[in-house]
């Protein structure tokens, strides 16, 4: 296949023509849907004149009219990429009709269909395979959008906006005509049909609009969304008190799709959802799903001012929308749960995801220079670390001044497409100080790294600290400058109080927060009776790897006497990454690992879930993360027997207090879905996990398995079971089936437990699923469930010295990219540090890769390719 065109971000320029409204209507059905189109057009004074091109793929022309007449052939240009128009120099009105089929649309970009259902997805380039159109992000026009369609197959007619019509027709079909208030870009575009169902409510906005609220799915998965509708009410209510955004329109729709590329998508009014994070009760979801249908409904609501009303000028900007977005759905989890588990949270899958993306071939700024193919580049980078940016200038500004600098942005630049510069434009602006050099962290890739050394002089009484700054080397960026970087800290006193006193020097210190800009820096602290202990970094202020030598005894004070919970946890997993990497006295941070754990578990007042996640061991990934960052080969199978090793040993070492915390847990309200039931059930499914490695008949894992109340609790011991390879592993499996059988989404589950055990015979059983009838690679979830969580969560089976882990990989990419482009390219991600294996392993991959490219796959799956095989 052709390899897509670079696109540049300095060769923007605004569009030459403009789109004032699109009227659009659907003659809807699977096999054959109609599409109606009639765009007000006009040239932009501003700019130099072009031939009118509208963007346009796998589209059947029946009809094309200017103003009213008819076309001829040799007055326009089709190509597979679009129409030209070259005689058209005037403001016109451009009608097409063309003929669409849904059902042959693999893809789930565009207009497809999905179990009875027609739905849209647009971002980034979907709306071209609807209709033809200007369809780029900073071209704004108003929708009207009439939808017809037969009643009995599709009696629920969605769109955009607000509904001003409906009724039946007198062929059996019925249509329903939506308005959008406000211009949007078409990549917000949206639409569904089909038989749904709804839970329904009305907010009243702070100002006093009403506004009706649904929350749509299959009748018989209906009942399951009523945790939905209740997060879409607290995400309302939320952004107006936090943030002053009301929403501003009569209609929120919200609506669950068993097929879907991504989590969900903000279209205005109309937002849809892979069903995953939308439908959940007791008896079918985990408590970490209620935790995510909440957090990724506020993120797509929370978009409609972040993303909609203020949109990007170009992809380029996706952080913008994206990384602004997410930082506000991390504050509105926060804020509705625990603040200091959020953020362990999102810390620990920052640095297992984003880290190890910026340190890898996949490696790219924020704001990326150039794309072949935007859909490669909604990663970690823009979401996590474009959410860490906003971050660093919430706490640099305070919460007061952001406040004012957001409410500027929105009242600027509302029904505007712009770029990041205009973000940090007001945010300058509300704090009054110059932000520019926030820029850099936009356009420099890598992660910095931070590094800190400190002396004491006894006969000065004087504490000094030097700081550097570096960031290294990233793919076509071998020079990096100096970013600006929060650092919050602490100094604690030989008898763990903390010294209040500021450090001082040549870089701003104030309220705990160094304000690093430069390459070096040098502070210090006069008239101290004894080195301090310095704790850096606190509440991760900034995305960055603080390096400080601290020893196991100085690791273990911290996590006794550290008053920020994240900085408590990062000294237990730095201890445990010691350990298990056998970096400096590895003997010494493995005893004080476990005298650490031992006085969390020993602490009934912690909140459990805090606990739970100190417990939890690095992740692989990041283990191999801090191997690659120190520039060392990563030996797979010693990473994954030290891990294991020293687990076994927490097991051991604790065996009784995890028991009796096991018991403490299961008696507090085990099928509540309320705060501390939950906190309870994370850390009493922890000590199973750990329990079950003491007892190779998994016992206890049994027991609760037989008698679980809730999802969470039935999950967690039938993982216990197949992990553990426990010999009533089978019949666990089997009654778990057979319970839900019927539910794609619960199947997904126990599918991913079987493709992430860490057994000898792991890739017999991938193979057999991916054979069975459980295989749906239309259905992205069912990619994601088995092939993913063998490539992200099976070291074991994945990284096997032969390489049948990894050609297994690579052949299931081969044959979903025929169908499916962007659910098979971002598989590879699994792949993005292979050139630090082994020799044998590298060479394995290598082979593989190149094969894959020899075949000539998609340009999505290409682009990807090329990154992971340059040198």
């Amino acid at each position: 296949m052709t390899q897509a065109p670079a696109t540049c971000r300095h060769d923007y320029a605004p569009p030459p023509w403009r789109c004032l409204a699109i009227e659009l209507e659907f003659d809807l059905d699977a096999a054959a849907t109609e599409v109606t189109a009639r765009l007000q057009l006009e040239p932009d004074p501003g700019q130099p004149l072009q031939p009118l091109r509208l963007d346009g793929e796998a589209l059947e022309l029946l009809e094309l009219r200017v103003d009213g007449d008819p076309v001829a052939a040799d007055g326009m240009r089709i190509d597979p990429a679009g129409l030209t128009l070259p005689g058209i120099d005037r403001a016109c009105t451009v009608q097409t009709r063309v003929r669409i089929g849904p059902e042959r649309n693999t893809r789930l970009e565009g207009l497809y269909a999905s179990e009875g259902l027609l739905l849209t997805q647009c971002e980034a380039h979907g709306f071209r395979r609807i209709t033809y159109a200007l369809d780029r992000p900073d071209v704004l026009s108003r929708y009207e959008v009439l939808l017809r369609a037969d009643v009995a197959r599709y009696p629920v007619l969605l769109g955009n906006g607000n509904c001003e019509d409906a009724g039946r027709l007198p062929d059996g079909r019925h249509y329903a005509r939506w308005v959008d208030p406000e211009p949007k870009p078409c990549y917000l575009f949206a639409l569904v049909a089909g038989a749904l169902d709804s839970v329904r409510a009305r907010h009243t906005t702070r100002s006093g609009n009403d506004v009706a609220v649904a929350v749509w799915a299959a009748p018989e998965d209906v009942t399951r969304c009523r945790h939905a509708l209740q997060c879409v009410l607290r995400a309302m209510r939320w952004d107006e008190q936090r943030f002053g955004r009301e929403y501003d329109m009569a209609e929120f729709n919200v609506v669950a799709a068993r097929d879907f590329n991504m989590g969900a998508m903000e279209n205005t009014g109309l937002n849809i959802f892979n069903a995953r994070y939308i439908l959940a009760d007791p008896d079918t979801a985990t408590d970490a799903d209620f935790s995510d249908v909440e957090s990724v409904i506020g993120h797509e609501y929370f978009h409609h001012w972040s993303g909609n009303r203020v949109t990007v000028r170009d992809w380029f900007q996706l952080a913008l929308k994206e990384g602004l977005t997410v930082f506000r759905d991390q504050e509105f989890t926060s804020d509705m749960n625990s603040r200091a588990v959020k953020r362990i949270e999102d810390v620990r899958m920052l640095r297992a995801r984003q880290f190890v993306e910026d340190s890898g071939p996949l490696a790219h700024p924020v704001r990326p220079n150039s794309y072949r193919e935007i859909d490669n580049f909604y990663t970690a980078t823009v979401y996590e670390k474009g959410a860490e940016i906003v971050r660093m200038l919430h706490t640099l500004l305070g919460e007061t001044a952001f406040r004012q600098g957001l409410d500027l942005y929105f009242a600027r630049h509302r029904g505007s497409a712009v770029t990041i510069e205009a973000f940090v434009a007001a945010m300058t602006e509300a704090g009054q100080r110059d932000l520019s050099g926030f820029l850099r962290w936009y356009s420099q890739a890598g992660t910095p790294v931070v590094e800190i050394r400190d002396s004491y002089d006894a006969t000065t009484r004087r504490y000094e600290v030097q700081i550097t700054q570096h960031t290294p080397p990233t793919p076509g960026q071998s020079e990096k400058q100096p970013l600006p970087i929060p650092l919050a800290y602490a100094l604690y006193d030989a008898r763990g109080r903390r010294i209040e006193r500021a450090l001082a020097g040549d870089a701003p210190v104030h309220e705990g927060l160094i304000e690093l800009s430069g390459a070096r820096h040098t502070l210090c602290l006069e008239d101290v009776d004894a080195a301090p202990l310095p704790a850096f970094g606190q509440a991760l202020s900034a995305p960055v790897r603080v390096r400080y030598d601290y020893g196991p005894d100085a690791l273990g004070r911290l996590a006794s006497i550290e008053r920020d919970p994240l900085l408590r946890w990062d000294a237990i997993q730095r201890l445990a990454t010691d350990a298990i990497l056998a970096r400096g006295e590895a003997g010494a941070s493995r005893l004080a690992l476990l005298d650490a754990t031992a006085v969390l578990l020993e602490d009934a007042e912690l909140d459990p879930a805090f606990v739970a996640q100190c417990l939890q061991l690095p992740a692989f990934d990041t283990l191999v993360d801090e191997v690659v960052a120190s520039g060392g080969t990563v030996d797979v199978d010693r990473v994954w027997a030290a891990r294991e090793e020293l687990l076994d040993e927490l097991a051991e070492r604790h065996v009784e207090r995890l028991e009796r915390r096991y018991q403490d847990m299961a008696a507090v309200d085990p099928d509540a879905m309320n705060a501390p039931a939950i906190a309870a059930r994370r850390l009493k499914n922890t000590a199973l996990d750990l329990l079950t490695r003491m007892d190779p008949a998994a016992a206890l894992a049994q027991t609760q398995f037989a008698a679980a109340a809730t999802m969470t609790d039935r999950l967690a011991a039938l993982r216990a079971l197949v992990h553990a390879d426990a010999s009533a592993a089978p019949q666990a499996l089997s009654a778990f089936a057979s319970r839900h059988g019927a539910d794609a989404l619960v199947t997904d589950k126990w599918l991913a437990i079987v493709a992430s055990a860490p057994l000898a015979d792991a890739i017999g059983r991938v193979q057999a699923l991916m054979t069975g009838r459980h295989w749906l690679p239309r259905n992205p979830n069912r990619v994601r469930a088995i092939l993913g969580s063998f490539a992200r969560g099976n070291p074991v089976a994945f990284h096997r010295a032969d390489g049948a882990g990894y050609a297994l990989l690579l052949g299931a990419v081969a044959a979903l990219d025929a169908a499916n482009p962007q659910l098979a390219a971002r598989q590879l991600g699994a792949l993005e540090n292979w050139q630090h294996l082994d020799a044998a392993r590298a060479q394995h991959i290598r082979a593989g890769l190149q094969s894959l490219r020899s075949a000539e796959p998609s340009s999505l799956t290409t682009e990807l390719l090329d990154r992971l095989l340059a040198d």
